[in-house]
């Protein structure tokens, strides 16, 4: 099995148990973003998995975007990346 050579962590303890992986992570192509995306993207940074330039680039998100998914899950947790929710939650 071959492992490509990666600057920084390959992998991550998360709080509940779990392990997160550069391969867990979204393909960098990605163009929908659905809320398991968007938070396991988050938790990549949050967790040290990543730093939050390489995210923005690899990516091509804009700081803004990113941090109103890290705002959205600190305030109401995963459920407000949801398109549906984020208007609700927008309203408050």
């Amino acid at each position: 099995m071959y492992l490509r050579k990666v600057d920084g962590t390959r992998s991550v303890k998360l709080p509940d148990g779990s392990i997160l992986t550069r391969a867990d992570l979204p393909p960098a192509d990605t163009h929908r973003w659905v809320a398991s995306r968007k938070a396991c993207v988050v938790k990549a940074v949050a967790f040290g998995l990543m730093k939050q330039d390489e995210v923005l680039d690899m990516y091509e998100l804009s700081e803004e975007e990113f941090e109103s998914w890290k705002a959205a899950i600190i305030s109401h947790g995963e459920k407000a990346l949801k398109v549906t929710r984020i208007q609700k939650y927008r309203q408050l």
